[in-house]
């Protein structure tokens, strides 16, 4: 127990700051993990850092290494990038992700860190946690050769999402968004862009991640027949008023959830969530998800960051913290 850390904790809600907290001695089968650097996932943390995450939910929204609990004091968070200093000789000096929250190092059993494949930078890598979700996503609603697809909200899961389906064959692709600056975002992603009123319709399936109402009413408007509404969302304890008159039911539309949390059906008895992971990771060697960070802060700044992006004054998709040398 000689060695302490530095690590975020929402004080209550509103209101984080940085804590010492004591190491424990890494065990055989341990890693002691000196951070690099580490993801805000903007809509789950800003939320957890508002203390929004229903009652109901307090069990099911619990982080895999989180410590306390909601509303506060917590210390929550799971986009992780470091280096093993002590641990098995395999992944010494190796660079791993984690499912952890934003502490400047950290002891885990070893199999809970994946390394990083050649290519893939640390700052990039922050991002496996939500490629994973999008590929659960695409498990979820495999997209069919020569689809029609939407993406409506291009934030960080959105923009992964859209990605991923840009490298399927014949599939034709539209990130939308209330923001146009986000058509740059479509561009590099080599996808189609449009606003919520010029979206195309007719859409087989539309992925919606924008966490508002009005963009989940959108994407039920834009559905053909018989198509479905993939929901990514996380709304927290917030009401989401939907209409489901006019042609919800005469075209046989549907809305179905993907949560990341367990591996979709279609893969549950053939993948492990260690395998995709790995996949997340595999697929981040693509530089073109370098679009999706958009700043970056040093740890000691994290307090603010967190209450900048709840409050809309620091626009970001993904923000990045820097722990420089750990």
């Amino acid at each position: 127990m000689g060695r302490e850390a530095l690590a975020f904790w929402l004080r209550e809600p509103g209101v984080g700051e940085i804590r010492s907290v004591a190491l424990p001695d890494p065990g055989p089968e341990d890693v002691l993990v000196r951070t690099l650097c580490s993801g805000i996932s903007r809509g789950t943390e800003t939320l957890v850092f508002r203390g929004g995450v229903p009652v109901s939910q307090y069990a099911a929204m619990r982080a895999p290494f989180q410590e306390g609990d909601f509303p506060a004091p917590v210390k929550y968070g799971y986009l992780s990038v470091g280096i093993v200093d002590a641990g098995p000789t395999a992944l010494l000096g190796r660079t791993v992700f984690c499912l952890y929250p934003h502490q400047t190092a950290y002891v885990v059993p070893a199999a809970a860190v994946s390394t990083l494949p050649d290519g893939v930078p640390p700052t990039r890598a922050v991002l496996a946690g939500t490629v994973e979700t999008a590929v659960n996503a695409l498990w979820d609603v495999p997209p069919l050769i020569g689809d029609r697809i939407s993406v409506v909200g291009a934030g960080m899961v959105g923009g992964c999402v859209a990605r991923l389906l840009a490298g399927v064959a014949g599939v034709r692709v539209t990130l939308v968004d209330v923001d146009e600056a986000r058509a740059g975002l479509a561009e590099s992603f080599g996808v189609d862009f449009a606003a919520p009123e010029d979206a195309p319709g007719r859409q087989d399936v539309v992925f919606h991640t924008s966490a508002s109402p009005a963009g989940l009413q959108r994407a039920l408007e834009l559905l053909a027949p018989d198509g479905q509404v993939v929901e990514l969302s996380w709304y927290g304890d917030a009401d989401v008023p939907l209409s489901l008159g006019g042609a919800f039911h005469s075209q046989r539309l549907a809305i179905r959830a993907s949560q990341v949390g367990a591996v979709a059906p279609a893969r549950r008895h053939s993948r492990t969530t260690g395998d995709r992971r790995a996949l997340a990771l595999q697929l981040l060697q693509d530089p073109a998800f370098d679009a999706l960070v958009t700043g970056v802060s040093p740890f000691a700044d994290l307090p603010q960051v967190l209450a900048r992006l709840s409050d809309g004054s620091l626009p970001a998709l993904c923000h990045a913290i820097s722990y420089g040398d750990g």
